[in-house]
């Protein structure tokens, strides 16, 4: 549902903020130094940079002043997808660039992190002391003789503890990779046995939603079941004793260390991520150093237009890509906020009330969250002090148009709103925040810099104004190197590149619009076809989870055996609701009203309630093959879903259809 061309923005930067933008100064500097062009604004400004690919991305490192220890032959000696080479020769650190900040007299005492637990305490931690840290733990690295290329772990939640720790992986040039606690021994071991780390920073347990949660059990099973750990240290979160053979945390981060950054190739792999893994292993995505780097300083000094005076608050645990992306505002001397504890608890005012305690200028959500407030009736721009706040950005599925509407309504009518798409597979998003352009109802603002975004036809052809897949037509810096234990690369290629040779096929439907902008429909591997029309799943749950009685839903398109279709629509009633026959008519008709007659479901089913991924994505492939017979074990890897039990209700529902 997009905004047709001549319909008004919702909100419009003014003269001095577009002036002000760091993407504005940085296209009047490109022109004069690299042939960007002075005119034409952000729109000019992308052209020139998927054009001139190479030269664009030569500007942002000369922009950013990356220091190359050892200089680069040139920027881009392979194009191929997958298999471009970026800036051979050079070598670099990531970790020397996230602390460059306390180098600055003016700033070293100025706070890098501010950590916010569910008491709302705040606490504090200086870019000098942030880099002493670094510096002690690193030497302690080195002394376990931990070297470049060795995978160092932690499972860990979102503490400057964490912060500490992968720092000080990436200045020895380690190989950081990480779960969140209130992942189960299986959905670790399930990530950190395909990498064989040889370090283990854990914690004893974690609070989250007024309770503590132990977790010594699951450290045991970790232990014992990772043979190639070398050391393991203890982090008392909950103030319990380090188990036997386990190293302090404290004893490791105590020397005044001037912290030593192994310079390292351009394409040395800096982190390890995992797909949700949802329908058998997860996928190890390993990122490199430079090419994090270059993509996290576009991101966050141009699309996010944060710099020293900001603070950097995006709602995140450590299982998921934004904190890898949120620890990267370190790179722009920004200080980031991080909030360890649930996101609604004590009330679903709690991320309201942590960006303004923190006084946060970017406050980074997910669309589900925003959506959630609404449905609560709450009004945070009444009830706190946003008045920093320049930003809120969206991200984890479309964020639907009420959400648009409410964020305006709610916080402030000169909102710049940021609804962003890309992926754990880039670390990145590939269309969203730039702070020089217009906001549309329901529409990301643009495809960012460097990023050749199209919407394809299944033929290669471009679409505009109609749904496509998403595609990339020349290479990130940061899209993946490899993938852990692929050595022919096919795991890789099968990933992105089957459809279309040579071009990066994300699995999202897209539309971009006449105006540049960019719509996202929902996955394209889950897509609803009736009659050969193609739909996305977010339309529906945008227009049915408008209703009070709708808490969530999911959709699922399936391909009968006798050429039919079948298309359900299961719903979770919110509290005291009741599936009637008035409801399933009121979603029937809110569902034509709003999109078709085509997007209307044959049944709308009750469940208990929507399986997600441990990252809160809802899971519709898994749950599509349920019904079309699969066995669980084969439909999806139960180490990846929040709510195992709810899929058995699928599970029966396939027995009766079968």
């Amino acid at each position: 549902m997009t905004a047709a061309a001549n319909e008004a923005p919702l909100w419009q930067p003014g003269p001095d903020r577009i002036a002000a933008a760091a993407v504005t100064r940085f296209q009047s500097w490109a022109s004069q130094h690299y042939g960007a062009p002075a005119e034409g604004g952000y729109p000019a400004l992308h052209q020139w940079s998927v054009t001139e690919l190479d030269t664009f991305w030569r500007a942002v490192a000369d922009w950013f002043d990356v220091r190359f220890s050892t200089p680069y032959e040139t920027v881009l000696a392979d194009r191929a997808m997958p298999g471009a080479q970026w800036f051979p020769g050079a070598t670099l650190n990531y970790a020397e660039h996230a602390l460059r900040t306390a180098e600055d007299p003016l700033r070293a005492d100025a706070p890098a992190l501010l950590h916010v637990d569910e008491t709302h305490t705040q606490i504090p931690v200086s870019w000098s002391e942030l880099r002493r840290r670094v510096g002690s733990l690193a030497a302690e690295l080195r002394a376990l003789g931990v070297t470049p290329g060795d995978r160092v772990s932690g499972y860990l939640p979102n503490i400057p503890e964490a912060v500490v720790a992968f720092l000080a992986t990436a200045a020895v040039g380690g190989v950081w990779t990480f779960c969140a606690p209130d992942f189960g021994a299986r959905s670790v071991l399930d990530r950190f046995q395909q990498v064989e780390p040889v370090v283990l920073f854990t914690v004893d347990g974690y609070r989250y939603g007024g309770k503590e949660h132990h977790r010594a059990d699951t450290v045991a099973e970790l232990r014992r079941e990772l043979p190639t750990l070398r050391a393991v240290v203890h982090i008392p979160l909950l103030g319990t004793e380090a188990p036997e053979g386990a190293l302090e945390w404290s004893a490791l981060t105590c020397a005044d260390t001037e912290p030593v950054f192994e310079q390292v190739p351009f394409d040395h792999p800096l982190w390890v991520l995992y797909s949700s893994g949802t329908t058998g292993l997860p996928k190890a995505i390993v990122q490199s150093q430079g090419g994090i780097l270059l993509e996290h300083f576009k991101q966050i000094g141009l699309h996010c237009d944060l710099g020293p005076e900001d603070r950097f608050f995006w709602y995140t645990s450590t299982g998921w890509m934004m904190w890898n992306f949120l620890v990267s505002g370190l790179l722009t001397g920004t200080t980031l906020v991080l909030y360890d504890g649930s996101p609604g608890y004590p009330d679903v005012s709690a991320q309201w009330r942590v960006a303004e305690q923190t006084g946060a200028t970017l406050f980074g959500t997910s669309a589900a969250y925003v959506m959630a407030c609404r449905k609560a009736g709450i009004h945070p721009g009444r009830d706190f002090d946003l008045s920093r706040i320049q930003c809120v950005a969206t991200t984890g599925s479309p964020l639907p148009p009420d959400g648009f509407r409410w964020l305006h309504d709610e916080v402030d009518d000169d909102l710049w709103i940021a609804s962003v798409s890309g992926g754990t597979d880039v670390c990145s998003c590939f269309a969203g925040a730039v702070p020089t352009l217009p906001v549309h109802i329901g529409e990301l603002q643009a495809p960012c810099l460097g990023t050749d975004l199209r919407s394809w036809d299944p033929a290669g052809e471009p679409l505009i104004g109609e749904v496509g897949e998403l595609v990339v037509t020349a290479p990130m810096p940061s899209m993946p190197i490899r993938f852990w234990n692929d050595p022919d690369g096919s795991r890789y290629h099968d990933s992105y590149f089957d459809m279309y040779p040579g071009v990066w096929r994300h699995g999202d439907w897209i539309t971009i619009t006449e105006h540049g902008s960019v719509v996202i429909h929902g996955r394209s591997d889950s897509t609803l076809n009736r009659q050969g029309v193609r739909m996305g799943s977010a339309d529906i749950y945008e227009a049915v989870e408008r209703l009070p009685e709708i808490r969530e839903s999911l959709v699922i398109g399936l391909e009968e055996p006798d050429g039919g279709y079948w298309m359900p629509l299961f719903v979770h009633l919110a509290e005291g609701a009741r599936l009637d026959d008035a409801l399933r008519d009121s979603i029937k008709r809110t569902i034509r009203e709003n999109l078709s007659p085509r997007h209307v479901p044959d049944e709308v089913i009750e469940v208990p309630g929507i399986p997600h991924t441990l990252t809160g994505k809802r899971i519709e492939v898994p749950v599509k093959r349920l019904l079309q017979g699969t066995a669980l074990a084969k439909a999806v890897n139960p180490g990846s879903i929040d709510n195992l039990e709810l899929l058995h209700f699928y599970e029966d529902l396939a027995r009766k259809r079968h």
